[in-house]
């Protein structure tokens, strides 16, 4: 049996994929949650206080016996941190030249204007006579919408770049690649900052996967596309996006595993790790599994602490098939910190998300519940 070496902030749902598809896992997260433990053969957390920490996951992941490593956030942003993971390993995803070049967003804007398509403009110093609230401020290393917020004139922080502010809904591609070519998994919608889920500010709350109308669709496939070949993707990698009109623009590229594939695999009865490991030794699936499988509308939903919690006896949780990312029994969770993940569905987008945030209210219900037995 092949053995993978897992390493990220959050590998639970792409080691269950691979579990799935009948490899061998060993993670190295930032988490440890109840139901990654029932899929992997070990888990080693990699944490500084109640943080990830990429230097750590390093240091875990050292004497690890594998076959093959893959890397989820926010390893993505640490080119010299993959090349040292993937020292023991085959690397299956995109290696470190890559991700230096693909995550750098001003490269990124350059390339896709060069090709047509209309890109937010990216900014490393702060512009002459401009409003502040036409542009955000990001973080390099940027991941899940931690650290976005409005820029409000002066100069630009260290360590971050200001991204033209634009109307729209946010939503991503995901897809797969052989550096060449582009195959489109699914297209979905991105939930930021929803308070329904606890979350603020720009902070990644969940996706609503669709089916795509027929304008976007073609867009992001034509954008998916265009990055591949300029950047030689490989694997399954995600693009967010605002769209307006049909019109994708770029706002980032993810070049791993991204929280939405795993609605691709529920809905669609694919394997997301199969696909990345055949995808990363040149073979891409054949069928369009965007159009064909997805009916309705499909979501999952981060649900953020709102006060410091400490979870009661979360092992009934794993019973439940649209709750993921279970907390061990008895793990104090700080406020804003994510407690799981809960699934739904609906017809629509709209009871979609009222699914989901009546699942988020059932968790925070069982939270002060089991506080209010332990006080």
């Amino acid at each position: 049996m092949t053995r993978v070496l897992l390493a990220g902030v959050s590998t639970r749902g792409f080691a269950q994929s691979a579990a799935r598809a009948g490899y061998d896992v060993v993670a190295v997260d930032g988490f440890g949650d109840l139901d990654l433990r029932a899929c992997a053969r070990e888990v080693r957390l990699a944490r500084v206080g109640d943080r990830f920490s990429v230097r750590a996951a390093l240091a875990a992941a050292r004497d690890v016996t594998r076959d093959a490593v893959c890397y989820v956030a926010s390893f993505e942003n640490h080119p010299a941190a993959v090349r040292s993971l993937a020292a023991g390993g085959a690397l299956w995803g995109n290696p470190p030249a890559v991700l230096a070049r693909v995550r750098d967003a001003g490269r990124l804007a350059r390339a896709l204007a060069a090709r047509g398509f209309p890109t937010p403009a990216v900014r490393r110093t702060a512009p002459r006579g401009s409003l502040g609230g036409r542009w955000l401020v990001k973080p390099r290393a940027s991941g899940g919408g931690d650290g976005i917020v409005g820029w409000r004139g002066g100069r630009v922080p260290a360590g971050s770049y200001l991204q033209q502010r634009i109307a729209g809904v946010p939503g991503s591609i995901v897809f797969a690649a052989d550096g060449q070519r582009a195959v489109p998994l699914g297209v979905s919608l991105a939930l930021a900052g929803d308070r329904a889920f606890g979350a603020a500010g720009f902070r990644y709350s969940g996706s609503i996967l669709v089916r795509p109308e027929e304008l976007l669709f073609g867009n992001a496939c034509r954008l998916a596309a265009a990055v591949t070949e300029e950047f030689r993707l490989v694997g399954v990698n995600g693009i967010d996006f605002v769209a307006a009109r049909g019109v994708p623009r770029a706002v980032e590229v993810n070049p791993r595993w991204t929280a939405s594939m795993e609605l691709v695999e529920r809905v669609c009865g694919i394997s997301i790790f199969q696909t990345h490991a055949r995808a990363c030794a040149g073979a891409l699936p054949d069928v369009d599994v965007v159009r064909s499988s997805v009916a309705g509308a499909h979501g999952k939903a981060v649900v953020y602490a709102r006060r410091d919690v400490t979870a009661g006896d979360t092992r009934r949780w794993l019973d439940d098939p649209d709750v993921r990312d279970v907390p061990a029994v008895g793990e104090p969770i700080g406020r804003g910190h994510p407690v799981c993940t809960v699934f739904a569905r609906g017809a629509d987008v709209a009871a979609c998300h009222a699914a989901l945030a009546r699942r988020a209210a059932q968790v925070y219900r069982t939270l002060a519940r089991s506080e209010a037995r332990t006080a």
